[in-house]
């Protein structure tokens, strides 16, 4: 029997939203777990993501990374609602412009999956209006590249996107489109061809960074999708967060790293958690991830070595952790 393929969008629509049946699936009880019972910030995960947890571990990595826990509702000093000055930095409603050269666009609020440790979680988002932003963008030369991050641009329809595209390449000065996705991790589906078509169909030179924090994240259902990006010419780079009880070993980071590469995925950075309200349970201390990075230099060869860095607000580009 041919198994039936269903959409991203199918997939999408019945992502898990109820912790309880989440431990049920991958056979764990409430009484295991200490749940956060009313977080702003719900569950959602994907149930093809659900399906790669280890059955029965308390600790599986995945898990660690959705599952909403008493710990993220205690107020600890120093972790706050904006942890990288992102209401500083925007300029028009939806648009980010921290760094020279290149400007985040905030596409939507909506993600395919809701990462416990999210910095944007408690972000101001707005119906994005698009005519101030190209009007913005449009107005600064020195501007070359565009960012679609969000939440995640690709829970956006390919025909508003390939419309934004078209939007942006109209204008002289920009170089290059990047998207900053979970989804070909967390919901491989949503490479399809029509992705493809418009991300490559502009002058826009593209560039797609996804985010995976665990080898055990990748299937081969997800490097398929990876290989697809590749495949037509986009380059892919990762970026990763350091998380207590999910990556905080050298090991779990190298074999990260290697399956990557294996899949035409370049690592790019692994960032010092963000201090935002909720995530303190997952900090690793500076010291700590100076050591892992010691250790994936002597195990792996430099281009499959990504840049610790830790993200100031404020500051003109990201600071590396060394």
């Amino acid at each position: 029997m041919i198994p039936e393929i269903r959409s991203w969008q199918y997939e999408l629509r019945h992502a898990i939203n109820n912790p309880l049946e989440l431990l049920e699936l991958v056979g764990l009880s409430n009484s295991e777990l200490r749940l956060a019972r009313q977080t702003k910030f719900k569950l959602k995960v994907p149930r093809g993501y659900v399906a790669r947890m280890a059955y029965g571990d308390i600790n599986d990595p995945l898990l660690r990374q959705v599952l909403p826990l008493i710990d993220e509702t205690e107020k600890i000093q120093g972790f706050n609602l904006d942890p990288v000055g992102d209401f500083a930095a925007e300029k028009v409603p939806g648009l980010l412009h921290k760094y020279h050269g290149r400007v985040l666009l905030v596409t939507t609020a909506a993600c395919a999956i809701h990462c416990r440790y999210c910095f944007r979680q408690h972000f101001d988002y707005k119906a994005l209006d698009i005519k101030p932003i190209l009007d913005e963008i449009s107005s600064d030369n020195s501007i070359t590249e565009v960012i679609l991050s969000g939440g995640d641009p690709l829970n956006i329809i390919d025909s508003r996107l390939s419309e934004l595209a078209f939007s942006l390449s109209k204008i002289p000065h920009l170089k290059r489109l990047r998207l900053h996705t979970r989804l070909p991790i967390v919901l491989p589906e949503r490479v399809t061809d029509e992705l493809l078509d418009w991300l490559t169909a502009t002058n826009l030179q593209p560039v797609v960074v996804v985010h995976s924090n665990h080898a055990n994240e990748i299937d081969k259902q997800v490097c398929l999708a990876l290989e697809k990006l590749a495949d037509a010419g986009i380059t892919v780079l990762n970026q990763s967060v350091l998380l207590r009880g999910v990556n905080d070993n050298a090991s779990d980071l190298i074999e990260l790293n290697e399956k990557l590469f294996s899949c035409r995925v370049l690592p790019y950075y692994l960032h010092v958690l963000d201090k935002v309200q909720g995530a303190a349970h997952f900090e690793v201390a500076a010291e700590t991830a100076v050591a892992l990075l010691e250790q994936m230099r002597k195990a792996l060869p430099g281009y499959l070595v990504p840049r610790l860095v830790r993200e100031v607000a404020g500051m003109e580009f990201k600071s590396p952790v060394t």
